[in-house]
């Protein structure tokens, strides 16, 4: 699904009304049922709900909504905050259309207490049509919206927040989110979760032609791209078919990491897997994963050589659970140059390129880079917010000529070419110690099986996040663990797959 920016979802708008055809009203009517058709699912009981609009076409959408609620049954109330600017005609159309039987209060000066008598508050003062930050009365209006007891649902986007530039304060503070059609941008980011919360899309019929061609570097990923990367397997396929990769992974007392990543790379897919561990490592990987084929290194504790044979793999997991011994630098940096094929770098081995940043020019072409932002800042320095975040990881990607996953809600995967995949999958109960080390095992095996750095990146992704919403499901956010996700996997296989 792309995201598209504000400029361009008003291009959409006017492209739909110009050749579906379909008059400007009309289309906002079909955005007012939409909200009021989740809005009358969601909340289904006789609350006092408040509707706080302004004059242009978001507060024309709340006038339309607030018709169709009185007409459900709904107890509204309506407060119109007036601009200086001139009203929008779909505004105007809207406003004779609202039944006399709805209270419109004009505010003029500060609200004060007045929204504290609802239950439910809708904003629709300036959805996306805001460009800069809200001053004087519009200020102290979304101030007392946020200090309302009630719940706030709003209009497409929270008034105060941008789309697609970085937002500051006043921004309603939204419990959800009604966005039409196509996701913003903002919505993809940690920082103003505090603001949209729960977000959800509706379809208000928007041309798919427009979409379609519209150019965008930014994608939020569902179910069906996903299917559409996953390769078919053959009757005729073995093991060979689909990849020997190499994990090289642990350390005394984190062998664990190394277990999880194996478990997940078999859960991917891979034909074949050997995993390279200190020899504290061997006995406990044997038993663990039996399908794996361990391979001791030569020191008991932790891993300070290079594994033989490398150009037998077709690819290479490496950095759970290693260390950050000066050793195991020097052989990590041994390794990358000489494996020289698309590798995935993790936990450890990114923290060692961030202290060690004269080995970032042996990282190959091709490979994936997953940190947490904690390891996203070690490598490129603070940001001063999400958006500069973003274009970090961008610049990062094309520096490297890899792909970088930046873990997190709504993962997001920068491709070289400039490209942001923003992943839908997962859950807070994964956030807990090894669902990295999973993550990682999942992209060596996919790599293994030839799928390119960004397909395996955007699909394994995907998978991590529906293993672990799958393992939700079953167990619970609060006691899930990272050795569930592999064998959720196979489930979230097939729900992909169809």
């Amino acid at each position: 699904m792309k995201i598209l920016t504000t400029q361009q979802i008003r291009d959409l708008d006017a492209f739909t009304i110009a050749n579906e055809p379909v008059a400007s009203i009309d289309l906002m009517e079909r955005a007012c049922v939409a909200f009021t058709t989740w809005f009358t699912d969601t909340f289904n009981t006789p609350n006092k709900i408040g509707i706080v609009c302004g004059t242009g076409n978001n507060g024309g959408d709340g006038l339309g909504i607030a018709r169709l609620l009185k007409e459900r049954g709904y107890n509204v109330q309506v407060w119109l905050v007036q601009s200086s600017g001139k009203a929008t005609d779909d505004f105007n159309t809207n406003h004779r259309r609202l039944p006399k039987s709805v209270p419109v209060k004009e505010l003029t000066s500060p609200p004060e207490r007045q929204f504290e008598s609802v239950d439910i508050l809708i904003d629709a003062l300036f959805g996306s049509g805001l460009s800069r930050t809200p001053e004087g009365l519009y200020a102290e209006v979304i101030q007392a919206m946020n200090n309302a007891p009630a719940r706030r649902v709003a209009v497409d986007v929270p008034s105060g927040l941008l789309a697609d530039k970085p937002s500051q304060e006043p921004i309603v503070r939204a419990h959800y989110t009604i966005s039409f059609q196509l996701p913003k941008l903002a919505f993809m980011f940690p920082q103003y979760h505090a603001f949209t919360g729960e977000w959800v899309l509706v379809d208000i019929g928007l041309s798919k032609d427009f979409i379609r061609t519209a150019e965008t570097p930014f994608c939020y990923v569902g179910t069906q791209q996903a299917r559409k990367i996953v390769k078919p397997r053959s009757r005729f396929d073995h093991k060979g078919t689909f990849g020997h990769a190499l994990i090289v992974s642990g350390s005394y007392g984190k062998i664990g990491a190394a277990v999880l990543a194996s478990r997940a790379a078999l859960r991917a897919g891979v034909g074949l897997l050997t995993t390279y561990v200190p020899r504290c490592g061997y006995d406990i990987l044997q038993t663990a994963v039996p399908e794996a084929m361990a391979q001791p290194a030569s020191h008991e504790t932790m891993l300070t050589d290079c594994p033989p044979n490398l150009e037998t793999y077709n690819a290479l997991g490496i950095g759970p659970g290693l260390g950050q011994a000066k050793e195991t630098a020097t052989a990590l940096g041994q390794i990358l140059e000489k494996f020289g094929k698309p590798a995935v770098i993790d936990a450890d081995a990114l923290n060692i390129l961030a202290t060690n940043s004269a080995l970032l020019h042996l990282v190959p072409q091709g490979s994936i880079l997953t940190p947490h932002p904690k390891e996203f800042e070690r490598l490129v320095g603070k940001w001063a917010n999400d958006f500069e975040r973003l274009e970090k990881q961008r610049q990062l990607s094309t520096k490297l000529k890899s792909v970088i996953v930046l873990k997190g809600a709504n993962t997001s995967i920068a491709t070289p070419d400039g490209k942001v995949f923003f992943n839908s999958t997962g859950n807070p109960g994964m956030a807990t110690g090894g669902t990295g080390d999973v993550l990682t095992g999942i992209l060596t095996g996919l790599l293994a099986q030839r799928y390119s750095s960004e397909d395996a990146a955007v699909l394994g992704v995907f998978l991590h996040g529906l293993a672990g919403d799958n393992a939700a499901y079953d167990k619970g956010m609060h006691g899930l663990i990272a050795s569930d996700l592999p064998e959720f996997l196979p489930a979230a296989y097939r729900r992909v797959v169809g």
